[in-house]
């Protein structure tokens, strides 16, 4: 049995790949720039200012930090005006209420603090995590293992009693490298065998699979 679960948000717990590209689409375009919505979805799971930083450098355009700031500031006020259209996956909540209690919990997003805190309490799951760290926590985003670190302290839990949730091969690969187990959930952007190939301990169709609790718990 671990000590604690670390869950993702964005394509893990919450069905947000509309609402995110969408946000991102709409903030570019108001310094007209533009890149494909697949640019986008490839890049969930890095967070909203490296990804900028990417778009503007494909578009030839310097990445002006101020910029940057600028347009995750804009993307996470529209992502939470599109905050309706989000939805929990199948078996999220389920799977929240079974661990609750049994071990600590936390949350840890490459998602922005504003938009995160909005939506888990209106989804009504911000009771289940004792931690919240988002982008504004750490210096480097995954696949850098330090959000997962430092969920882990302030969790009180050791790397190796802490079992991450991910949809993302830049989070999977952030989980192994700090020294946690992982179960990876297909219902992100990346397939079974994209996801494979980070090496997670359990790939699962969606939350609501039957071994992921044993796997935890037992």
């Amino acid at each position: 049995m671990f000590d604690a679960a670390i869950f993702d948000w964005d394509g893990t717990l919450a069905d947000t790949r509309q609402a995110i590209v969408v946000a991102f689409q709409k903030a570019l375009v108001e310094i007209d720039c533009k890149v494909s919505n697949e640019y986008i979805e490839r890049r969930i799971g890095i967070g909203a200012a490296e990804t900028f930083r990417d778009v503007l450098k494909a578009a030839n355009q310097q990445p002006d930090e101020d910029l940057v700031k600028w347009l995750v500031n804009r993307k996470s006020e529209l992502e939470i005006e599109l905050s309706d259209q989000i939805n929990l996956f199948p078996g999220a909540t389920e799977l929240l209420r079974a661990l609750n209690g049994k071990l600590k919990m936390g949350l840890a997003s490459m998602n922005n603090l504003s938009v995160i805190l909005h939506l888990i309490k209106a989804k009504e799951v911000e009771k289940y995590f004792s931690a919240v760290l988002t982008a504004e926590s750490i210096s480097y985003s995954k696949p850098n293992p330090e959000i997962f670190l430092k969920m882990a302290q302030e969790l009180g839990a050791s790397p190796q009693g802490c079992v991450v949730f991910e949809d993302s091969i830049f989070g999977v690969k952030a989980a192994k490298s700090a020294g946690m187990s992982c179960v990876a959930v297909t219902t992100g952007v990346y397939s079974k065998e994209e996801l494979s190939a980070a090496k997670p301990d359990l790939i699962v169709k969606s939350l609501s699979d039957n071994g992921i609790v044993p796997f935890v718990l037992l």
